[in-house]
């Protein structure tokens, strides 16, 4: 069963259609949009159990969360749309371009990857689930929102904070769950018929360059901020749009 999400919608032109990470929400983008609504179409979304979107039970994967989307996408009406996905968001997205390639006019990887998890990050998704569970999502929320900046000093840690903290610990059990079970998508980058930005944080702790950077072609786009971690859209703003309109001239 789908969830009915929450989302934002501004702006004209060619539709943007953005996926934040885990333990995010549409708020992740709220820095970035004003300065692509000018010239494009943006839409942000909240995914299951994330910011205003409530949870749809605890068990679900990565396709359940891509259906999401795709009922989103039929309701606005959109077609040949950029979709750009922040971490978990990149894992929906190429999920989204395996699915309905036809629909897409292009398609991002924003400090993600399409390996699956190895064996230590499966362990990791479990022990975070046990950590939720038994300590709630406030706690997990604050250790986990810092590390994924490359200056744990940066003003904008807290403001992440509050905006994980609107993730309900259903589901974050929910997404962990669909992360640790997710297939190799190197396939989706390899065989894609249309443009695609692979964007990585050359401080990014969680996932480095290498795994985002995994296929090379015609097709594929890279760019590298070079002061951000994961979180390029509050890390490097302005550059992010800079790499986004450039990529969806």
């Amino acid at each position: 069963m789908t969830s009915k999400l929450s989302y934002i919608d501004s702006g004209q032109g060619t539709p943007l259609v953005f996926l934040h990470g885990f333990c995010g929400s549409k708020d992740y983008w709220q820095d970035l949009l004003p300065l692509l609504e000018s010239k494009r179409r943006v839409i942000a979304l909240d995914l299951r159990g994330h910011g205003d979107t409530e949870p749809n039970g605890k068990d679900y994967q990565i396709e359940d969360l891509a259906e999401d989307v795709h009922q989103l996408i039929e309701e606005l009406g959109l077609t040949d749309f950029y979709l750009f996905g922040h971490s978990l968001g990149g894992y929906i997205t190429l999920t989204y371009a395996d699915t309905y390639p036809d629909k897409l006019a292009g398609f991002s990887l924003i400090h993600s990857t399409a390996f699956p998890d190895d064996e230590k990050g499966k362990e990791g998704r479990v022990q975070a689930v046990q950590s939720i569970k038994e300590n709630g999502i406030k706690s997990f929320v604050e250790g986990l929102v810092p590390k994924l900046f490359a200056d744990k000093d940066n003003a904008d840690v807290e403001r992440a904070i509050q905006i994980g903290l609107n993730t309900s610990a259903s589901g974050a059990v929910g997404a962990l769950g669909a992360m640790r079970s997710r297939k190799d998508r190197n396939d989706v980058l390899k065989h894609a018929k249309v443009p695609v930005l692979l964007l990585a944080g050359e401080k990014d702790e969680v996932i480095s360059s290498e795994k985002t950077f995994s296929v090379h072609g015609p097709m594929i786009n890279e760019v590298t901020l070079k002061e951000s971690g994961h979180m390029g859209m509050f890390e490097e703003t302005e550059k992010l749009a800079e790499a986004i309109l450039a990529f969806t001239e």
